[in-house]
């Protein structure tokens, strides 16, 4: 142990009992020892006894061995006594002596049993408890509390370093540091990995790092045998079966509460994120049905709160319930070893309930709750390493998907491609590469490609996609259709409006024919297909388009719809396109109102409305209410979204050109040159978003005076739109043109 840790015991005033709590493994018998033998080595002591409080009985048991010893001459009979009298002898004694002593309870399992027998306080004397319960000390107001963590890294680094001098790869810090992260920094996995390596001279620190990120491989197998360990030490898997074993214990048969729920709890814990876990994962209802099948009782939300806690006592478990989407935290190897006791089925049954239960909890709307999304991605990917291919038999479990969806509309665009990626690796390899889960998982694919700036990606995945959907499901299949909706979509996109006008012509006569005209996926085509002919250059008919699929929509759908709804801002937005601003304004009004009423403040379409509002107002000719919203918004989506979500990064840029409008154009510069770094590191140099913003910062230069400028970052912009975009995309040919303009400001300037 670190001598800074044995110093705190040593540093109790004697008078004072010290009570040593932590989790198994962390060292707490260790550390009593030291002080322990330290302590002996004072003359001036005459007593020190070493009791294995497992039990009452095996306190009482000491102690009555203890007074044969010590009380001999006071009372001959002692020896005779019976142990519990003999025992209560001892301790009188103790009380009443004047000779030192010393008296370590070492792992006491219920502070119930030290009921009549906890060494009263004594000027000669000192008591040290050991327990991997928190609730040690409960009743001692006189002891001093030494919650015991596991090693900081530093000391884990510096533990391994001496221990493992001389061998192979021993004095490769980084290795040690990387082996002892592994390990959570836990001093007893810390000491048998040592006695393991220091067995095998041929194995490496690295090689045995690479056995132990092999799941397949038991904790068991990378430690040493019990045989092979120091007296009285447990193997890791061992010393905390001893404190789920205690953890479970029923102490009211009529009333049993969470005894027998300790280890199926942790089970599911150990399934998941050990930095920290939803409390209400524990109490959904997959988990409470799973938990009543086990227990052959009914187990509700009082019984799991029970059973935490027990596991909590023991230290197997951290609850913070202050932070309610992190409130369970474990170590990660009590995880491994919990897992490691499981058999496939179990397992499988275990990593289907709790994707469930993930599933369950998930909001509709994450970004409301940013620290509950991320946790409940965290958690998801922690289940799926944990348990592949479980979550991908007989198909893809939608826990799965849902986390996807929600890495990509948190923002984070670019880790949803790779999230997709990884994800199309193992269902292709499970399930095959015609299987509808594989294609599915390529369009999310394509689909996250083009929103992170690339749409001519985006393009090739559904085009390749189509081939195969039309081969395995053919033509009319609803997978199919959606495929040929996503491919038109990204065709606009990429520039070719016509094209994607083209395919929504042909897809809805097709959806027409297979699916009706009221069916939602019809009248959502119809929706694309008047979007695109604006796009094209058509607002008036994407104008009429839209408001007879409102009026359908209010038929089928109902006024609050969330298609109505869109399809109402999208009807707005045309209106504006089509020369009538004043409209836009007044019916982007009335749907923020209807949207603030259906779906709350902070919900993504809410703030999406009151954005579109800003822009607008500008166009009607009030740039100032548009600072002022734009300024307000900013700072609901600073509070919803953070600082980096794209979302926010396109609010402050309408809030910058609503400043340049308002007549403020080196504001909006000043916005505009900030927002640019943001969105270089955010989004990448090529995404359409920043492409936009270099523009804006070209324009509003030029309009604070500095034409020059705006023709050299055009010129630059220019030379990037026909690298990433081509020569006939608008993009580039609206570039082309502003260059033009701010030239012929240049030469007039220089007349």
């Amino acid at each position: 142990m670190a001598s800074g840790r044995a110093a705190m015991v040593v540093g109790a005033p004697q008078r004072a009992g010290v009570v040593v709590s932590g989790m198994g493994g962390v060292g707490k018998s260790q550390l009593a020892a030291r002080h322990a033998w330290s302590v002996w080595a004072d003359p001036v002591v005459d007593v020190a006894v070493w009791v294995s409080a497992l039990s009452r009985d095996a306190i009482v048991t000491t102690y009555a061995d203890a007074a044969t010893r010590v009380l001999v001459q006071q009372d001959p009979q002692i020896a005779d006594r019976p142990p519990e009298q003999a025992a209560a002898r001892f301790r009188e004694w103790l009380a009443s002596t004047s000779r030192r002593w010393l008296i370590v309870l070492d792992d006491v399992q219920d502070p119930a049993h030290l009921r009549g027998l906890d060494p009263p306080p004594s000027a000669g004397g000192q008591v040290v408890v050991t327990s991997r319960r928190r609730d040690a000390a409960a009743g001692r107001g006189d002891h001093r509390v030494i919650e015991l963590d596991v090693f900081t890294p530093d000391e884990a680094l510096s533990y391994l370093a001496e221990t493992m001098a001389g061998t192979a790869d021993g004095g490769v810090r980084d290795r040690l540091a990387g082996l002892a992260t592994e390990l959570g920094c836990l001093p007893l996995a810390l000491s048998q990995a040592a006695a393991y390596l220091a067995d095998q001279p041929l194995l490496t620190v690295t090689t045995y790092r690479k056995m132990l990120a092999d799941r397949r491989r038991t904790l068991a197998e990378l430690t040493p045998p019990e045989h092979a360990l120091p007296e009285h030490q447990l193997t890791i898997a061992a010393t905390w079966s001893v404190s789920i074993d205690r953890a479970d214990l029923v102490e009211n048969p009529t009333q049993p509460r969470g005894a027998g729920l300790a280890r199926p709890l942790l089970e599911i814990a150990a399934l998941l994120d050990p930095h920290g876990i939803p409390l209400d994962m524990f109490s959904a209802p997959p988990v409470l049905d799973h938990l009543t099948t086990l227990a052959r009782r009914r187990v509700d939300h009082d019984d799991v709160n029970d059973g935490l806690t027990r596991l909590h006592r023991f230290n197997l478990i951290t609850l913070t319930p202050d932070r309610p989407a992190k409130a369970v935290a474990v170590h990660a190897l009590v995880q491994r070893a919990v897992r490691d006791a499981l058999s496939p089925d179990h397992l499988h049954t275990l990593a289907h309930t709790t994707a469930d239960t993930l599933l369950g909890i998930w909001p509709d709307v994450d970004t409301v709750h940013p620290d509950l999304g991320q946790a409940l991605r965290s958690n998801t990917t922690t289940l799926h390493t944990h348990t592949t291919p479980a979550l991908l038999t007989p198909a893809l479990h939608d826990v799965l998907e849902r986390a996807g969806k929600s890495l990509g509309g948190s923002g984070q665009v670019h880790a949803a491609i790779t999230y997709w990626h990884n994800l199309y690796g193992h269902i292709n390899s499970q399930l095959g590469p015609d299987h509808p889960d594989t294609l599915n998982t390529r369009g999310k694919l394509a689909y996250w490609r083009g929103a992170a700036g690339d749409p001519g990606s985006a393009v090739a995945g559904f085009e390749a996609l189509l081939t195969d959907h039309l081969r395995v499901m053919g033509p009319d299949h609803p997978d199919t259709l959606d495929t040929r909706s996503k491919l038109a979509s990204w065709r606009g996109s990429a520039g070719d409006q016509a094209g994607a006008v083209a395919g929504f012509e042909a897809l809805l006569a097709d959806r027409l024919r297979v699916l009706g005209p009221d069916h939602p996926d019809t009248l959502n085509t119809r929706g694309s297909l008047a979007y695109w002919r604006g796009e094209e250059g058509d607002p008036g008919s994407a104008v009429a388009g839209l408001e007879a699929l409102v009026t359908d929509q209010l038929r089928v759908l109902g006024p609050d719809h969330p298609d109505t709804l869109n399809t109402r801002g999208s009807l707005a937005y045309r209106r504006g396109e089509a020369d009538d601003p004043g409209s836009a304004v007044a019916e982007l009004e009335a749907l923020l109102s209807d949207r603030l009423r259906v779906l709350g403040p902070d919900h993504p379409d809410s703030l999406h409305t009151r954005i579109d509002l800003a822009y607008w107002r500008v166009e009607a000719g009030d740039p100032g209410s548009a600072v002022a919203e734009s300024e307000a918004l900013l700072a609901d989506r600073l509070r919803v979204l953070g600082p980096d979500h794209p979302d926010t990064l396109i609010t402050r840029g309408i809030l910058a050109h609503s400043r340049g409008e308002a007549g403020d154009p080196v504001g909006a510069v000043a916005g505009f040159k900030a927002l640019l770094p943001d969105h270089l590191r955010v989004m990448g140099p090529d995404h359409p978003v920043t492409l936009s913003t270099r523009a804006n910062l070209a324009r509003w230069r030029g309009e604070a005076g500095d034409p020059g400028s705006a023709v050299a970052e055009l010129e630059a912009l220019l030379a990037d739109h026909l690298r990433v975009l081509g020569p006939d995309h608008p993009s580039t040919m609206i570039t082309r043109n502003k260059l033009t303009h701010w030239q012929e400001m240049v030469k007039r300037h220089s007349n």
